[in-house]
């Protein structure tokens, strides 16, 4: 039998899938607090000037406290503040570049657990820095190692349960890291001292590095690599957890290496691969646009009216809504990946070119922050498909270096992302016209892709080239909506 029909044997979202993925969701919010961090830790109270002869001096209320007035991050020095929120992004960047690749080569579980250890010791580098230069390399490399597990998290929630489900899992993954920033918000409002805040957020990680170490590895990676009996021994294991008899679960053998015309695959493929070469650079672009809106208007929460901590749970519990929604769509024969995708990110950006017309601190419901706050839903819907859609467009030998290098692109547009709302000083409206325009165009280019629902899924190259061309995958019956209910 294939992974799909073995699947659905050993029970294709079983208690022991829901108990492995739930840990994996739990990871989600961790990873938002670490990603939220420099918000609330960098946050720039009012300040007023006193005359020292012959110096001015600084002076900050006395409940402040944040890298900002530790090491004096104003005037010539406030882009720091900015930098190390750029720097977090360029590690992610640098995560989703290495990990993604290597995951697909020596495995999922290696390479997440190592990244998830890491990741919670350069955390507690960043509460205990001794200086600024300490705190800005400490975010580089919880980046890195963020980026990394992210990815690899993401992909191991999908490839533990049935291809029906993939949807429903990525999904709930967004959404997790939605609740981890609305935590976060509360976190911030209760642990004022940014070392303290720094420490808690970050402890949370050691609680979920232990639950992860049960982990086992991806079936449908060991299957990809050849290693059938161990991936028969996974999913035995999981039908033994979920109470089914799978005795007589065989599943036919694939050659290790057999990518498609004698070709391994790598991140080379994304671009030599004739199928995937399109589709990438479409992706890319995809993920940029949506990375850029998201992070802007999530990192540009501080900057409107109101406390801090109260608009940055608003922009992480706004998101909510988006995923029933992006469940409800993706899954109808009328809207689909592709169609709903490209509609969400199109009424993102319309929503941030509205804000264009809004006048500044109306009191109407109808206001610049409403806006920006639909906006925010929209895209937050736009990027959850993407992450669906993307994973469903590559194939298990590829699928790790394929959204690595999507990612990359998405970590592009977080490193430009704290730096947009500060146009601001420029006009008023130009971040949202930056936003307006990414928004739309990532909307149009992304009707270039394929449709991927009710469509099998490819587990090497060679079977993405002969879908391609139009010949019927044999071993992979299609999965309808109601297959799973």
């Amino acid at each position: 039998m294939d992974l799909d029909e073995a699947f659905r044997t050993v029970g294709e979202f079983g208690p022991y899938q829901k108990r492995a993925v739930s840990v994996l969701l739990l990871i989600q919010v961790y990873m938002a607090c670490q990603s939220m961090l420099i918000v609330l830790v960098g946050a720039t109270p009012e300040e007023r000037v006193e005359q020292e002869e012959p110096l001015q001096v600084a002076v900050f209320p006395q409940d402040s406290d944040s890298i900002v007035t530790e090491w004096l991050l104003v005037k010539q020095q406030a882009y720091k503040v900015n930098l190390a929120g750029s720097l977090f992004f360029a590690g992610l960047l640098v995560g989703n570049v290495v990990f993604g690749p290597l995951s697909d080569r020596i495995g999922r579980r290696p390479v997440y657990l190592t990244g998830l250890f890491f990741e919670v010791l350069f955390g507690y580098m960043t509460a205990f820095a001794p200086s600024y230069e300490v705190f800005a390399v400490s975010r580089l490399l919880v980046g890195v190692m963020n980026g990394g597990i992210g990815l690899v998290c993401f992909v191991l929630a999908q490839e533990y349960v049935g291809k029906s489900y993939w949807a429903m899992t990525g999904t709930l993954s967004s959404m997790t890291f939605a609740v981890g920033i609305a935590l976060f918000g509360a976190l911030g409002y209760l642990i004022r001292p940014w070392r303290s805040l720094a420490t808690a957020a970050n402890s949370s990680g050691v609680l979920f590095l232990m639950l992860s170490v049960t982990l086992p590895e991806s079936p449908r990676w060991l299957y990809s690599q050849g290693r059938t009996e161990r991936a028969q021994e996974v999913l035995r294991y999981m039908a033994l957890r979920n109470g089914n008899a799978a005795n007589n679960l065989v599943l036919q053998g694939v050659k290790p290496g057999n990518h498609g015309n004698g070709e391994g695959a790598g991140v080379l493929q994304l671009v030599l691969h004739p199928v995937l070469r399109l589709r990438t650079a479409v992706l890319m672009y995809v993920w940029y646009a949506c990375s850029l809106v998201y992070y802007g208007l999530t990192l540009g929460a501080s900057d409107t009216s109101g406390s801090p901590y109260r608009n940055i749970a608003m922009y992480g519990l706004v998101e909510l809504p988006a995923y029933p929604l992006c469940i409800y769509f993706i899954n109808k024969h009328w809207a689909g990946r592709r169609k709903s995708m490209a509609v969400f990110l199109c009424l993102a950006g319309s929503a941030c070119l509205c804000t264009m017309f809004i006048p500044e601190n109306t009191g109407t419901v109808l206001s610049v922050t409403s806006l920006a706050l639909v906006g925010k839903l929209m895209v937050s819907a736009a990027f959850n498909i993407a992450y669906v859609y993307t994973a469903e467009l590559y194939p298990t030998v590829i699928r790790n270096a394929g959204l690595g290098v999507c990612s990359m692109s998405c970590r592009v547009g977080g490193i430009l992302a704290p730096f947009v709302p500060s146009m601001r000083s420029l006009h008023s409206s130009l971040p949202f016209t930056v936003f307006f325009f990414s928004g739309v165009s990532a909307g149009c280019l992304g009707l270039l892709l394929p449709e991927t629902l009710l469509r099998p899924s490819a587990e090497t190259l060679e079977e993405l080239s002969s879908a391609a061309h139009g010949r019927v995958l044999e071993s992979k019956p299609l999965l309808y909506e109601d297959d799973h209910r």
